[in-house]
């Protein structure tokens, strides 16, 4: 069919919009990295997811959201510092061997891994929950543009990360900066797309009407 011949159904924008924002967002999935494949992330993909991250909203403008990229040989050294924090600041009796093999082995097995810092305003006008609000926010549009090219993403906060240690060794600097987790990023092994589910939205709104 012609779409410039005179009787052609005319697309409807707002309808093609929506159907494509359904199909991005329904399409997000969490991919652990013991899934990825050893394929690597392109920088202008890289790019790309963070260019759209630094477009989340954000209350006051104030952008807390830091990234702080481990590629290549950075990885190891990441690993290395995960599995020394984690025993420092863990117990001796309950240092978990198994926990501490996943700290070594997790990100080498992605191809990028993300640590996702929230730079508190020195001032404090903007409340911390709306700067982690915001940060989420950022997370959400560097996943999504993740599973728009078919990438595989996994968003870790194991409590070691939430440490001023850990603040320190990334070189966030404010008292009252944080760092809130990993976000693994690669290819997945499996070209099979995972599905997914939700429960019924409506056992999750109430509607005031008056």
């Amino acid at each position: 069919m012609n779409p410039d011949e005179p009787n052609s159904p005319q697309l409807d924008a707002e309808a093609l919009r929506l159907a494509a924002a359904n199909a991005l967002i329904r399409r997000r999935r969490t991919i652990k990295p013991a899934l990825m494949s050893s394929k690597p992330v392109e920088n202008r993909h890289l790019a790309a997811m963070l260019e759209n991250a630094n477009w989340a909203p954000t209350h006051g403008m104030t952008e807390p959201w830091r990234f702080f990229v481990f590629k290549d040989d950075g990885r190891q050294r990441l690993a290395d510092f995960l599995q020394d924090l984690y025993k420092k600041l863990t117990p001796e009796n309950a240092v978990r061997p198994e926990k501490l093999e996943k700290m070594a082995k997790q990100p080498l097995q992605a191809s990028v891994v993300i640590a996702i810092g929230m730079a508190r305003q020195p001032i404090e006008k903007i409340s911390e929950t709306d700067e982690i609000a915001a940060v989420s926010c950022a997370i959400q549009n560097l996943h999504l543009t993740a599973s728009a090219l078919g990438m595989a993403g996994f968003w870790s906060s194991p409590p070691i990360t939430d440490s001023r240690e850990m603040c320190d060794w990334l070189g966030l600097e404010g008292e009252k900066d944080r760092c809130l987790g990993l976000f693994y990023l690669g290819w997945p092994e499996d070209e099979e797309w995972p599905e997914g589910k939700r429960g019924d939205i409506i056992e999750k709104v109430k509607f005031i009407h008056d």
